[in-house]
């Protein structure tokens, strides 16, 4: 059975080798023993409630109960930007015009920018090939709406997802090619890693402060500007189906899109609903739902086939078992699949 649940310390040495796979362009999941440990250290201190709200960093993996493997990972974190630098570019417009020449022309233009400091951030997210299968992908990607669901308190207005940027099959991005090398004079990859073991300071250092003019680009980086690496359009896909919409904000090194919301708009925080678990078999018409505990300090998720509605929710004495809840326990709810009659 695979069941999500809070990462734990003895997670670290399976999150590593999960890293090796990950690739290019996900900063935050780097095969480096050190940044990793002090994440997962983090991460725990976070669920524990040990540290602020704002500088925690919710770290959740999908477990297979059957045989101890981790299969894979995502995170949220709290709040970004508040303890090292945090850009973007945002995408903006400058008109030209003369009345003389009778010419009118709108360029778009690159701006560096802290816009998005201080909002929350879903990040992290990485399945194994070998689970790469039925719900699990979707179930794990939509895992951390519900548990923002739960504990609303804990997080920002606005949240945040950076979506991995357009790669080559070599690795290669298009658009740092066209533009960051000129100003960093490193591979993609040399700068990637620095980033993601939070050596920043060098963005503020090297890159221009003015207005970039996208159409001054070679065509092979304007084109990929907004666009996502091609394993991330399904997760882009549920991000967007779960609320969050694309508003001209890309990142600084590949140009992948970040996605953003707002928590009060998100459909876990609209739809999903807290209900009493009862052992026994569901009666009725059922479908896939997120079923979590409501405990901060050992926050577990299963996908379940049950019933929607009703105050109470039937569950196996073995699902009951993973999520560390009994019968008359509460229990939050919501459905795996967008209902069309709830857009």
């Amino acid at each position: 059975m695979l069941v999500i649940r809070s990462i734990a310390a003895s997670d670290l040495d399976p999150l590593l080798d999960m890293a090796r796979d990950v690739g290019g362009g996900m900063t935050t999941l780097k095969p480096d023993r050190k940044m990793l440990g002090d994440r997962v250290a983090c991460a725990v201190a976070s669920f524990q409630g040990t540290i602020p709200p704002e500088e925690r960093d919710y770290m959740f993996v999908l477990e297979d109960t059957e045989n101890g493997h981790i299969a894979g990972v995502c995170a949220i974190k709290a709040a970004v930007g508040l303890n090292e630098p945090f850009y973007n570019y945002r995408i903006g417009t400058l008109v030209h015009s003369s009345r003389e020449l009778n010419v009118f022309t709108r360029m778009e233009t690159l701006y560096l920018s802290n816009d998005l400091t201080g909002a929350t951030e879903l990040c992290s997210l990485f399945l194994k090939p070998d689970y790469r299968k039925g719900y699990n992908g979707k179930w794990l990607s939509k895992s951390r709406f519900l548990f923002i669901a739960q504990f609303q308190q804990l997080f920002t207005e606005k949240i945040i997802a950076e979506m991995r940027g357009y790669l080559l099959e070599d690795g290669t991005s298009p658009f740092y090619e066209g533009l960051g090398r000129h100003f960093f004079k490193m591979d993609f990859n040399h700068v990637d890693g620095l980033t993601a073991v939070g050596k920043k300071s060098f963005i503020a250092e090297l890159m221009p402060r003015q207005p970039l003019y996208v159409d001054y680009l070679p065509e092979s980086a304007r084109e990929v500007i907004g666009q996502v690496h091609r394993s991330t359009l399904p997760a882009r896909k549920l991000l967007e189906q779960e609320g969050m919409h694309y508003e001209g904000y890309v990142d600084i090194f590949d140009a992948g899109p970040v996605l953003q919301g707002r928590v009060k708009e998100l459909r876990s925080v609209r739809d999903s609903v807290l209900r009493v678990a009862v052992e026994g078999r569901p009666e009725g018409e059922t479908e896939c739902l997120l079923v979590s505990n409501t405990l901060l300090d050992d926050f577990r998720m299963v996908l379940a086939q049950a019933t929607l509605d009703g105050a109470e929710v039937a569950l196996s004495a073995q699902e009951l078992a993973q999520l560390h809840v009994k019968a008359g326990d509460p229990v939050r709810t919501l459905s795996l699949n967008v209902r069309k009659n709830n857009g």
